[in-house]
């Protein structure tokens, strides 16, 4: 999916994208696919959905797109 970072707390090390369909997905900064390990709000990103620990889905592999 591609979509953007609409939150990030670096020091929580969590963070919130936004699909391109409006739909929002949380995520750990041990999901994010390439180094540094924190995004900046407004980053475009792609990802996938995987289901989380709690039963919602979580985004996963999350990258910043080009």
């Amino acid at each position: 999916m591609e979509g953007r970072v609409v939150a990030y707390d670096a020091a929580r090390g969590r963070g919130t994208v936004e699909s391109r369909d409006g739909r929002r997905f949380g995520f750990h900064c041990t999901r994010i696919a390439d180094a540094p390990h924190d995004l900046a709000v407004g980053t475009p990103v792609r990802f996938r959905v995987v289901p989380g620990q709690l039963g919602a889905y979580e985004a996963d592999a999350v990258e910043a797109s080009p």
